[in-house]
């Protein structure tokens, strides 16, 4: 089965959360309260959003997030590879991973799969799923 994470689901909300809260600061804790997610597991995720300037973040007592004008050009191919890594269904599609690539009968309509998928996240933004 295909599935986002929960670190990714958790990012997205954030995202969308930061979005509709765009003249304000949004700390943590208000979005961890509102979705009931991990307040760590969310600190970490926004933290390397941040760090990838898909975000921005403000330290301090009034510190917080707001969501920055990268996120109207950032893929969702983009996104899921800066929190997960590279996207793929398998793990041969980078050639990694795999005892059988050289005798693999199904490698070719994986692959023609998995393009389909990277192809339809390059051609999403987070803005497009945050509205």
């Amino acid at each position: 089965m295909l599935k986002i994470t929960k670190k990714v689901e958790y990012a997205l909300i954030a995202v969308r959360h930061l979005r509709e809260n765009k003249e304000k600061l949004v700390p943590v804790s208000e979005i961890s309260y509102s979705y009931g997610i991990p307040k760590e597991i969310l600190a970490k995720t926004l933290q390397k959003l941040a760090s990838s300037n898909i975000i921005e973040s403000y330290k301090g007592p009034n510190g917080g997030y707001k969501a920055s004008k990268k996120i109207e050009r950032t893929t969702l191919n983009d996104f899921f590879e800066i929190l997960e890594g590279p996207t793929a269904i398998m793990d041969c599609y980078f050639e990694a991973g795999c005892d059988h690539l050289n005798s693999c009968n199904i490698r070719t309509p994986i692959n023609k799969i998995n393009d389909s998928i990277r192809n339809l996240f390059d051609n999403l933004t987070l803005a497009d799923i945050s509205q």
